[in-house]
């Protein structure tokens, strides 16, 4: 209940920052306060969906691109399969006549030919045609045999694109269920309430202020954290003071002060911004201008496509509203915030990430 309280503060400031903006620029609706018999956790709850719907629409978006994009491909694909196929029944019949030439017995009269032949002149001209014939004979089978295997693999391919079509086909017939079943819901909150029109103008309000203002920031936030792990390697090995060496083993433990103390050296944004380790999790959270955003993920090894600790993001709010996973999977995949230790010395790998209260450990060995 606690976190619903402090969630409705947030949503109630929200409100007042929102009523100000409108009294400022006039040619906007002005803002109706919510009703009090609505509980604070039911507005949240439905501010949360507003956003879910604006968000999982981007995510349909995404999808329908790269659907139309794989089927584009595919269709291309199609179209040069069947140009090799035209070009592989071409070289079937020339591998076939060289074939049938070996099964009729048309080479083995070349070598009696050969041996015929009286003049060391004559044989020398008889055995180079009949090099540049064998070499004609190989260069036919081995083209068809070349053309099946290539033939082969584009239909391998092409299976996998379609596998991939139906996945994302599904994808997307997923996240519009998601956003049906979403649209329901508010529908359903809202049935029958006096204030119904008033609820609907605060989330247009706050899915507006997400789109033309908190997008933007959560995205320079990103931009600014990946542009600043990029330089965590260098500063590591500028503070060897981090990192335990036993043998062929390495401990490399960053306290969270010295690792906010370098984020603000890299961009003045984090100024506003801080990190906290605690049970496994981080957490960066940080307000700027009355815009409250609170990142909390985690780490994981990984080894490809190159090994480093990956970060994942598990919880995105905005202003105290909890942003849907593909708003999280969008940032992962846009913004790479993994650390990779072969950066600080070539030949060191990951092979363990933890958490604790106030440090962030990472296991290291030499890979050799």
């Amino acid at each position: 209940m606690a976190y619903y309280a402090f969630r409705g503060k947030i949503a109630l400031i929200f409100l007042m920052i929102g009523s100000l903006l409108i009294l400022q620029f006039p040619v906007m609706a002005a803002p109706v306060p919510f009703s009090p018999s609505t509980s604070d956790e039911q507005l949240m709850e439905l501010m949360e969906k507003s956003l879910s719907i604006v968000e999982i629409d981007k995510e349909i978006n995404r999808i329908q691109d790269q659907k139309a994009a794989l089927e584009q491909d595919m269709k291309l694909k199609n179209k040069r399969l069947g140009e090799q196929e035209l070009l592989i029944a071409d070289k079937r019949e020339a591998a076939g006549r060289v074939l049938r030439a070996y099964y009729m017995g048309e080479r083995d009269l070349l070598i009696r030919a050969l041996l015929s032949f009286r003049s060391l002149q004559s044989w020398l001209t008889s055995l180079d045609y009949i090099e540049i014939i064998f070499s004609q004979d190989k260069l036919a089978i081995d083209s068809y045999l070349d053309g099946i295997r290539r033939l082969k693999d584009e239909y391998a391919a092409m299976d996998t694109r379609k596998s991939e079509l139906s996945k994302m086909e599904t994808r997307l017939q997923t996240q519009r269920n998601r956003v049906l079943a979403l649209e329901n819901q508010i529908d359903g909150q809202l049935a029958g309430r006096s204030d119904a029109d008033r609820l609907r103008l605060l989330m247009s309000e706050l899915t507006d202020y997400w789109e033309t203002a908190g997008v933007e920031e959560v995205e320079n936030y990103f931009r600014a954290l990946s542009k600043a792990m990029q330089k965590l390697p260098g500063w590591v090995q500028d503070n060897k003071n981090y990192l335990e060496i036993k043998g062929f083993n390495y401990t490399l433990r960053v306290p969270q002060e010295a690792l906010n103390s370098f984020l603000r050296e890299q961009d003045e944004r984090f100024e506003h911004f801080s990190f906290t380790f605690s049970e496994g999790k981080i957490t960066a959270q940080g307000t700027k201008d009355g815009m409250e955003i609170s990142v909390t993920g985690h780490y994981t090894v990984e080894d490809e496509p190159q090994n480093g600790i990956i970060f994942h993001v598990d919880e995105l709010l905005f202003n105290g509203f909890a942003l849907p996973d593909t708003t999280r999977r969008s940032l992962e995949d846009k913004f790479d915030l993994g650390f990779y230790p072969g950066l600080i010395i070539s030949f060191l790998k990951a092979t363990a990430v933890d958490i604790t209260d106030g440090e962030l450990v990472v296991k290291l060995k030499v890979a050799l």
